[in-house]
Formats: structure tokens, C-alpha cells, sequence
């Protein structure tokens, strides 16, 4: 497998503590920006088919808004119930103002 980074916006795109979908190739992500931070995630809950970007996003967590369940978007996990599987996160770099997420892709 290799990392490809993909150019998925500019930085400014993405509001303090207001997640924002991206589809990157096959993959739907949710971006935030804490403390001036850019992470990305899957953007599907993995307890119900609810968007992570529609949540609440609280310091470091992102609460479903269906069920309420919450993830850490530094590390994916899984943080109280209903959920029980954690979700994907991806490597995000920053150069200028634009920001990129490394994809894993086989080779």
C-alpha cells in the first residue's frame, strides 16, 4: 500500500469547531479544525447510517447526531455506547493554505 495526498481543500474552508464533508476518490471524510488542527475521519457513523459532519463537534469529539455516540477524531476510537466500532482516520498535512489527506491506495 502507498499513501497518495490529496488536495482536498483550502484551509479556510474548513470552520473552528464545524465539520465539513469531502468526498476524496471512494471515500466520504468529515475534516475539522480544532485549535487550528486539521483532522479527518470516515464520515459515517459506524453504529447507524448518520453523516459524522452533521454532529456536534466538542474539543476533540465528533457525537453522531443520531444516536449520540462520540469518537475521538485524533485516533478513531470509539468513545461510549451505542457505538462499538471505531472509525477510520486518515494523515492530513497542511502546505500554504491548502490541506491534503493521505489516501492509502494498492499498488
Amino acid at each position: 500500500m502507498t499513501e497518495n495526498w490529496i488536495d482536498v481543500c483550502a484551509t479556510e474552508e474548513i470552520d473552528e469547531d464545524i465539520p465539513l464533508a469531502k468526498t476524496v476518490g471512494n471515500h466520504e471524510i468529515a475534516l475539522y479544525r480544532v485549535e487550528d488542527i486539521v483532522y479527518a475521519t470516515d464520515n459515517l457513523c459506524t453504529h447507524g447510517n448518520a453523516r459524522l459532519c452533521d454532529g456536534y463537534l466538542e474539543g476533540h469529539e465528533i457525537e453522531c447526531p443520531l444516536h449520540q455516540g462520540r469518537f475521538d477524531i485524533r485516533n478513531g476510537r470509539a468513545l461510549c455506547a451505542p457505538l462499538t466500532k471505531n472509525i477510520g482516520v486518515y494523515p492530513v498535512k497542511a502546505e500554504g493554505k491548502r490541506v491534503f489527506v493521505g489516501i492509502e491506495e494498492s499498488t
